[in-house]
């Protein structure tokens, strides 16, 4: 299989575990919004690279979605899973996910209170 078979292979494979949603199972951006959180047009061009005197600078296609997973991941949040890991914060995390899935209603109140700290 070429390479270019198999980028479409995971591509469509991918799309089909992911109800042919096209954008990144954590945070929802599509490649585009990836491209554009790092300064790229959706040709992978850099926005400001006349500004900034870059030459021959292209974001490839695969720079910015991982298709290989369960769902698509963007590199956004790539690079957060990467910082929480190096920064050892994987337990602060999981508690954050335990109140944003248990305790909604205390994070997001009708009329805001002091917040709770610890």
């Amino acid at each position: 299989m070429s390479r270019i078979d198999e980028h479409f292979h995971l591509y469509f494979a991918a799309l089909d575990r992911a109800g042919q949603h096209d954008r990144c199972f954590l945070c929802r951006r599509t490649p585009a919004d990836v491209k554009h959180f790092f300064g790229f047009d959706e040709n992978g061009i850099a926005l400001d690279a006349a500004r900034y005197g870059l030459e021959d600078v292209v974001l490839m296609a695969t720079d910015i979605m991982s298709y290989r997973g369960e769902r698509p991941i963007c590199a956004v949040c790539q690079i957060n899973v990467d910082a929480i890991g190096i920064l050892d914060e994987e337990a602060i995390v999981r508690r954050i996910y335990e109140q944003m899935a248990t305790r909604r209603e205390e994070l997001w109140p009708e009329h805001p209170g002091p917040s709770i700290e610890g």
